[in-house]
């Protein structure tokens, strides 16, 4: 029965301490809790900001994926002679509304795993950004994005942005931009 009543104080004196600790994290001038400020406080986030709408990016169906293979070895997607597989397993985004425009920055994530025939070096992806309208492209970029492999035994991982959109500000949100691989012609 001793004991019982030792062991009940000691885990009410444990949820106690915690409680305690769990506090004092949250003390302070209260200018740490959520600063949006923090690290740049000459431009402060406005209201309008944060309302403003930035256009969602998605990824087409078909274009998370690019592989590349020994000459000859595409026709066939033969696995053995593959150099390397590349996937986007990611992506965002981020606009900022300067003076009536609306300016992007679309980032793309993934990685490229080397295959069978994989070797160290530069690999260049093509990424393609697109920015729709109401159905109409008003941006289209593709990159030839280099990405260094040093090792041929696990991934690589890469972070490819675009910070070239900028259109006037829209007047309405029927605004979709489109990330992914893109191997036909340029812009």
């Amino acid at each position: 029965m001793v004991f019982e009543a030792v062991k009940k104080r000691i885990s009410e004196g444990a949820v106690a301490m915690a409680l305690l600790a769990m506090a004092g994290c949250q003390s302070g001038d209260g200018s740490s809790a959520l600063d949006l400020n923090a690290g740049n406080p000459a431009t402060p986030v406005k209201e309008s900001e944060l309302r403003a709408f930035c256009p969602p990016v998605e990824l087409r169906e078909g274009t998370a994926y690019f592989s590349t293979y020994e000459r000859g070895g595409e026709k066939d997607k033969d696995q053995s002679r593959l150099i390397y597989q590349a996937s986007i397993s990611d992506v965002t985004r981020s606009c900022t509304y300067p003076e009536g425009m609306l300016n992007m920055n679309v980032a793309v994530a993934g990685r490229i795993v080397p295959g069978p025939k994989g070797r160290v070096g530069t690999i260049t992806m093509p990424i393609r950004v697109v920015l729709l309208q109401d159905g109409q492209v008003v941006y289209s970029q593709l990159t030839k994005y280099p990405v260094a492999v040093n090792d041929t035994i696990g991934a690589t991982q890469f972070v490819f942005n675009d910070t070239g959109i900028s259109i006037p500000r829209p007047t309405n949100t029927r605004l979709i931009v489109y990330a992914g691989y893109d191997e036909g012609p340029g812009s």
